[in-house]
């Protein structure tokens, strides 16, 4: 019988790396990293060994995820992660009242609109004035998919959920703004691939 709960994601192996290398420098060099949406655990396993000085709260709403999450902490013997949050990121509320960033990793074209507005509006509550919100994945840009590759991709996920997809930047970044982001900043990936770094403002929002 295997007792092994770890499961593995191929895409979390190859672009753990060159995220890694974004959030240094995006990242505070001290405090507390939530990341919504962890999935297996293998993104920040990775990224709580690249920061040592930094503590790493995971979170997902699937049991299995959290299980798996905690079975890579474990094994890979990182004294910087909390165990795994139950976190519905469409959720009215989360269960963590204050961090210094927050990263989110291949969710926002996997999951319904409902979970990138509840990201940006809970993320604007925990989040202090300045304090970074760093998603990765594709997007498209003014109304268009950036590769051939993408739009399959995005076909295929619509296919398996018409509330999933490839999301427009325009409209993440004016969700973002609405929430009392700045940004983003837009940092091309492999694979087609972008990181997007937003600020929480730290002058009132103009409405």
């Amino acid at each position: 019988m295997n007792d092994d709960k770890r499961l593995s994601s191929a895409a979390a192996i190859r672009n753990r790396g060159p995220i890694l290398d974004v959030l240094r420098a995006v990242l505070p060099k001290q405090g507390l990293v939530l990341e919504v949406a962890s999935g297996s655990g293998e993104h920040i396993v990775h990224f709580a060994a690249g920061l040592p000085d930094l503590t790493f709260a995971p979170s997902d709403p699937s049991p299995n995820a959290r299980d798996s999450i905690a079975a890579w902490t474990a094994c890979s013997g990182v004294g910087n992660v909390r165990p795994p949050l139950a976190l519905d990121a469409a959720g009215p509320s989360w269960p963590i009242e204050q961090v210094d960033a927050l990263i989110c990793i291949n969710m926002v074209h996997i999951s319904p609109w409902a979970a990138t507005e509840g990201l940006f509006r809970n993320a604007g509550r925990i989040l202090p004035a300045g304090a970074p919100l760093y998603l990765y994945g594709p997007y498209r840009m003014g109304g268009a998919h950036t590769a051939a590759s993408n739009a399959q991709f995005d076909a295929g996920l619509r296919v398996q959920n018409p509330a999933w997809g490839v999301r427009d930047l325009e409209a993440v970044a004016e969700l973002a703004r609405e929430s009392g982001f700045d940004g983003p900043e837009v940092v091309g990936m492999p694979a087609n691939n972008l990181s997007l770094i937003f600020r929480r403002s730290v002058s009132p929002r103009q409405d």
